[in-house]
Parts: C-alpha cells; structure tokens; sequence
C-alpha cells in the first residue's frame, strides 16, 4: 500500500504533468504554482473545513469587487505580494525614483488640469501645494511627461467611494519643456483600507491595523521611458511604520510645509493657510526584450 506522502507527492507530480503541453511561460508559472501551492497544503496539513472557508473567502472577494473596488487588489496588497511584484520588476538603475502600490482607487477617466490648477474639485481638507520636476538618469528633463495624481480627501475617502459620478482629488497634466510641474491639491490624510469586507476580516483576525498614511498618488508615463507608480508620504505620520499594505520607503517621505495665507509659490494669492510639497521624480528608460 502506498503511503500517505507518497500519494501526495503523486498527486503534485500528476498535476504538474497536465500542464506539458501548455505554452512555456504558463507551463513555467502554472508548474511552480502548483508545486508552492501544493507544499503549501501539506506544510501546514490543510484540513477541509480550511480549505472551504479558503474558498468561502475568495468567492465573498469575488462578490464585493466592482468597477471602483477591487478586493483582490486590496488581497495582494496587504499579503505584500504587490509590493513584491513591484520590487521583482523596479528599474535596476538606481538612480531612478522607487515604485510603491498601485492602490485599488485608480480611474481611467480623471479630468486634465492646467499646470497650477487644482486636482482637489471641490475634496475637503487644507489646500497643498506640489512641485517639483521630472527628468531621466542621466539629468534631462522629460517634457510632456504625463503624471496622473489621486488622493483621498481629510476624511479618508476617495471620490469613487462616495454616490454619484463626482470627481475630486485626481486629475492629470503634462509636464513643462524644463521638466518642471505643480498643481494644487489637499493636504494627504491617513485613513483605513476598504475593510468592510473579507480583507478587512483577515485583518481583524490577524490583530492588523488597516491604516495607511497619509500619501498621494503618482502614476508618471512618457514614451521610451518605464511607467513609474509611486506615492509621496508625508513625513512624521504615526503610521508609516505599520502600513497595511507595505508600501512606505524612505525616499518616498517628504516634508508638508505650513505657510500662513498670503502669497503662494505659484503667486497665486492664498486666503488661508496652505502647505506645500516638493517631489522631484526620476524616469528610468524602458527596457525593450
């Protein structure tokens, strides 16, 4: 009679076969998926009643997500398998400005905004000033770089979480022939992660904080250069060190500065207090295969 791990290590080689014939990258990825999935299981003797609640818990996952909240995102995120992706596939050089988490609150349609104009549209919290340029390795400036920016508001919430088609605290703008830019926003709060749902279950059954501090989102593109997702946290916030989603390096933490209401950098006249951020942000080139 075969033993107990015999069969099991029969079961693995015998599904690991059935992809032979398959492509050779997803023969490549769906092997060693099996083969660490399979390990997995028989490492820590999966029962069954743990494996349904597994699968009980993907398919409350796949229930929740919509357009404007994906769950399987938010999954990967706080599992810090993002954060490992990103950094398998980071630039090599450098020289060239750190990625972080993509964030599951990106949207295609997020209006275009004048160079100095305002992202915020209405979002509640202290205006903020952001600067600061875009250039390559090498030191040149990227004119017409295309950076999409979004946040959440004082509140903690994006646009897309509340009803209705509003859009604030997002938009997009081309950079200036010197590579400069600045646009007008809200001052970065911290906030929770969605965990109304079955990610914010793991959360509370692990002892985990869903908090993420306070930072606004990059997303720069421009043609021959790699797409750089990055955010600017804002230094002193008690959460940096615990975020939800592992996203937080320390080239990535910048300085909000106060100023009382009066002339801004920009020279717009300010009626109120306001801070200001300055973020220079640096374009690796695209690797072509």
């Amino acid at each position: 009679m075969t033993d107990r791990h015999t069969r099991e290590r029969l079961v693995t080689a015998e599904v690991e076969a059935s992809f032979a014939d398959a492509p050779p990258r997803l023969r490549e990825v769906m092997s060693s998926l099996v083969r660490h999935l399979h390990a997995f299981a028989g490492e820590v003797r999966l029962t069954e009643e743990e494996w349904q609640r597994g699968i009980d818990f993907l398919t409350r996952a796949g229930h929740i997500t919509t357009a404007t909240r994906q769950e399987f995102i938010l999954l990967s995120d706080v599992l810090g398998l993002s954060m490992l992706t990103i950094g398998i596939n980071a630039p090599e050089d450098e020289k060239a400005t750190e990625s972080t988490v993509f964030g599951p609150f990106f949207v295609d349609d997020a209006p275009r905004i004048p160079q100095g104009g305002d992202i915020a549209q209405g979002a509640k919290g202290a205006p903020c000033h952001v600067s600061g340029t875009v250039r390559n390795t090498s030191g040149a400036a990227v004119p017409g770089a295309r950076i999409d920016v979004w946040e959440a508001d004082e509140d903690g919430f994006y646009d897309v979480q509340y009803e209705g088609d509003r859009r604030a605290g997002r938009g997009w703008l081309t950079v200036n022939d010197d590579g400069s830019y600045h646009f007008w926003s809200v001052l970065p709060s911290p906030y929770p992660i969605p965990h109304d749902g079955p990610v914010g279950e793991l959360l509370e059954a692990a002892h985990r904080s869903p908090m993420r501090p306070a930072h606004l989102h990059f997303r720069v593109t421009a043609p021959g250069y790699a797409t750089l997702v990055t955010h600017i946290f804002v230094s002193g916030d008690p959460h940096l060190s615990s975020d939800a989603v592992f996203g937080v390096k320390d080239s990535l933490i910048v300085d909000a500065t106060e100023h009382p209401a009066g002339r801004a950098p920009d020279g717009s006249d300010r009626d109120r207090p306001y801070y200001s951020m300055t973020f220079d942000i640096v374009l690796a080139q695209e690797i072509r295969p």
